[in-house]
């Protein structure tokens, strides 16, 4: 996929899209369009396309430097299993403001396998949360 961009520019994500596929998932069914647009304004956004296709999304919240928290990560049928869910993350993952953070954390029922890649560990014995500790001294 020579096409795939990454975003962080607001003005260029699909609002509706992103709303659409967000209220189908399992863990945002039922969030309002408004909900949605205030949740990505208090966040850090990036959005995935091909070409000029909107294909993914993600959003991450952070203080920068004590936690991270990652969430609404997707990338649509037809587009999944081709490594871009693997591009959007390690893109995410080195943006400057998360330099000094020394965690982060994130939710997925089906996705341990991405995430692991990158770091990610189970906590405890909880099936669904993942944290990435970063090696930074306090």
């Amino acid at each position: 996929m020579e096409n795939i961009t990454i975003s962080r520019e607001y003005d260029t994500m699909d609002i509706d899209f992103i709303y659409s596929y967000l209220t189908r998932s399992y863990w945002a069914k039922g969030r309002s369009r408004e909900d949605v647009v205030r949740s990505m304004k208090n966040s850090f956004c990036f959005a995935v396309f091909n070409g000029k296709q909107q294909v993914g999304f993600a959003r991450l919240v952070t203080d920068q430097v004590v936690f991270a928290w990652l969430m609404d990560v997707f990338i649509i049928d037809g587009f999944q299993g081709l490594g871009i869910g693997k591009k959007l993350i390690a893109y995410i993952l080195n943006i400057p403001e998360l330099s000094n953070v020394n965690g982060i954390g994130l939710r997925t029922n089906d996705a341990h396998g991405l995430y692991e890649r990158f770091g990610f560990e189970k906590i405890d014995k909880v099936h669904t949360w993942m944290l990435r500790k970063n090696n930074i001294q306090n």
